[in-house]
């Protein structure tokens, strides 16, 4: 049996046009899955559009978070054969309408949108046939990996928040009191070692060692959220919460410990609710909703106050980790940030200063809170661009250390 459009065959190509999109929109979708989908819909037949579209749901989506890009993306893709045309040469087909396509994810936008050469190109012939790739050269990646991301364009500034969403989050960890057992370890476990050779009859088959258990401390993230960090804000929280949902996907989230996000401006946000959606472009916009005072000016001292009055379970004991991501140009009381951060260090392990200005080599803190910060800041560490972001489980391992 061939698997084809009735009117032009086409649809297996359609297939492979589909997949790419879903590829492009961050679904971990290869050949592989292509065949199988292939197979799914001559199982199932094509009567019934419900049926190929929960046949395809089946293959081509693994994890929850990407059920509605899938479903944004199939019915955009299989409107029409006009409409699968125009997205199989990467092309947003217009037959949405603006007011739909405002609604879409940004990941759905992004595997619609046509790619834009990085070079003037010659104007083809109307009968000549274009082709886009959408692969980067070695040299495009490189750059794309050191440019700060307040100097992108827009569709760099898209392609860098998807690769931002791959960098593990570095969750620091000590050495606990507990013991477990090791075998990289000179100490012998003596209790296990005698209840082993009692089992055996009194022969030692083998030496049982043991070490501290390794504890994952709690983490708190305050992000500014001021006029001058606005684009750093987006790929922060973007990268922040990929990093968290991979973590719990991969059911280590009992182990990981208490993880709190909090946006401050001129107050205090808590963006739990937003941070609890599977779906990134989702708590993007759940931020925004949440958060009244962006681009409001910055002040922290007021903020970290309202954190002692309002939420002092946040903090537990002396183990939280603190990450501050701000530029330091706060515009409150001098004095009263001075206090409230020497509370914070109290209640708290380390105070990592993450500060996009430092991309500056002559950056100096000469602004009266960002004095502030760096006296009480226990180290501080740019996260201006990707390679920067990759290095910060190296800065807090070493933060921790000292």
């Amino acid at each position: 049996m061939e698997l084809g459009d009735a009117r032009r065959g086409k649809l297996a190509t359609n297939l492979v046009g589909f997949g790419r999109a879903l590829r492009r929109a961050g679904l971990p979708v290869d050949s592989d899955r292509i065949a199988v989908a292939t197979e799914a819909l001559m199982l199932t037949g094509m009567e019934s559009r419900l049926d190929w579209n929960s046949a395809l749901e089946s293959v081509f989506v693994s994890d929850p978070s990407q059920r509605v890009v899938f479903q944004e993306l199939f019915d955009a893709y299989f409107r029409d054969p006009e409409v699968a045309n125009k997205l199989l040469a990467q092309l947003l087909p217009q037959s949405q309408g603006k007011a739909q396509a405002n609604k879409q994810r940004m990941r759905t936008q992004d595997a619609l949108r046509p790619a834009v050469p990085n070079h003037p190109v010659a104007e083809k012939k109307p009968d000549e046939s274009v082709r886009f790739d959408a692969a980067m050269t070695a040299s495009q990646t490189k750059r794309l990996h050191r440019a700060d991301f307040n100097t992108l364009s827009a569709s760099e500034f898209a392609l860098v928040q998807q690769l931002v969403r791959d960098i593990a989050l570095p969750f620091p960890k000590i050495s606990a009191r507990r013991y477990v057992p090791k075998r990289q370890s000179a100490l012998l476990d003596w209790s296990r070692m005698v209840s082993t050779t009692a089992r055996l009859g009194g022969e030692c088959v083998q030496l049982p060692h043991m070490g501290r258990a390794q504890e994952v401390l709690p983490l708190l993230v305050l992000v500014d959220v001021s006029g001058s960090m606005e684009r750093y804000v987006r790929m922060l929280l973007a990268y922040l919460h990929a990093a968290l949902q991979r973590g719990a996907a991969r059911g280590r989230a009992w182990r990981v410990g208490r993880r709190d996000v909090f946006a401050f401006g001129t107050g205090l946000t808590d963006l739990s609710p937003a941070f609890a959606l599977p779906d990134t472009d989702e708590m993007l916009d759940a931020v925004q909703s949440l958060v009244h005072d962006f681009a409001g000016g910055t002040r922290l001292g007021d903020s970290l106050a309202q954190l002692r009055r309002d939420y002092p379970r946040r903090l537990v004991g002396k183990r939280t980790v603190v990450l501050l991501i701000s530029d330091g140009l706060d515009t409150g009381d001098v004095a009263a940030l001075d206090s409230e951060l020497l509370w914070l260090n109290r209640h708290t392990r380390k105070l990592l200063w993450l500060n996009p200005l430092l991309r500056f080599d002559a950056y100096q803190p000469v602004a009266a809170g960002a004095r502030v910060l760096h006296a009480r800041a226990h180290a501080s560490v740019a996260v201006h661009n990707i390679e920067h972001l990759k290095d910060l489980a190296r800065s807090v391992e070493r933060v921790l250390k000292e």
